[in-house]
């Protein structure tokens, strides 16, 4: 599709549907994408399913409103990731920009969310907020990694929003707040401490129920915390998105 441009900025929407073959595979009948938002199916392995998100322009920018809407439905397999790292940026509009991700997965379905970092340039101003339904027993990755400005550069304004629901319950619904205008302490011993780089891992599994993770510190910056639910939060920092990545995949590889 064109580009979708309004007096505020650029609108654009993706949309991955997801469901089960019942021959136990997966089968995409939806797979849409618009402007900036472009998604191309990959090779995939097994039952599973694999979509890559492509940024067909620079973005998100100042005004600049995104939604991503993904959906494992009964007895699928779906992974969704992206072609590069999502860039936000200031803009010629001074309002802020908007990228919202709606993630649902259905009865005896699975889907991976891991898309690339996403790094808050000098002066940009992005609001990121995360939805997640899950049904009973539903299986559930999610990777977000932020990094806080390029190199050598001060951070823009980042605010990220994180919900997620199983079978109705809400499990997790936390905000993180950085850069010029956050609330104060953002960057404090008892925040970011001066790291750069910040990110998380929600692993959701039926077994978690009988036997969830133990809540302890991974490794330096990493810290593993059980949901109430089948359920448990990676939480890490670092000095920059490399080491974040490799901290994150440790952690995610202890948990099985």
């Amino acid at each position: 599709m064109d580009r979708v441009t309004t007096p505020g900025g650029v609108r654009a929407r993706a949309r991955v549907l997801a469901h089960g073959d019942g021959r136990g595979g997966t089968v995409l009948p939806v797979l849409e994408g618009e402007g900036p938002l472009a998604v191309r199916r990959t090779r995939g392995s097994g039952a599973e399913a694999r979509v890559m998100l492509v940024g067909a322009m620079s973005g998100p920018l100042g005004g600049d409103h995104f939604t991503v809407a993904a959906e494992a439905a009964r007895g699928a397999r779906l992974r969704v990731g992206s072609a590069a790292a999502t860039l936000a940026l200031p803009g010629q509009d001074k309002a802020g920009a908007r990228y919202d991700v709606r993630l649902t997965v259905g009865d005896d379905a699975e889907l991976h969310w891991l898309p690339e970092q996403l790094i808050s340039a000098h002066g940009s101003d992005l609001h990121v907020t995360t939805r997640v339904d899950l049904a009973a027993n539903a299986r559930f990755l999610l990777r977000e990694e932020q990094v806080l400005g390029r190199s050598g550069e001060e951070p823009g304004r980042l605010t990220n929003r994180l919900t997620v629901r199983i079978a109705g319950r809400c499990v997790l619904d936390q905000e993180l707040a950085c850069g010029p205008g956050a609330p104060g302490g953002w960057d404090g011993p008892a925040g970011l401490a001066g790291h750069r780089a910040v990110g998380q891992l929600v692993v959701v599994r039926p077994e978690f129920a009988a036997c969830p993770p133990a809540a302890r510190s991974f490794a330096e910056g990493v810290a593993v915390m059980p949901l109430a639910g089948p359920a448990a939060l990676v939480t890490a920092v670092a000095s920059d998105a490399l080491l974040l990545r490799r901290l994150l995949e440790e952690a995610s590889d202890a948990l099985g």
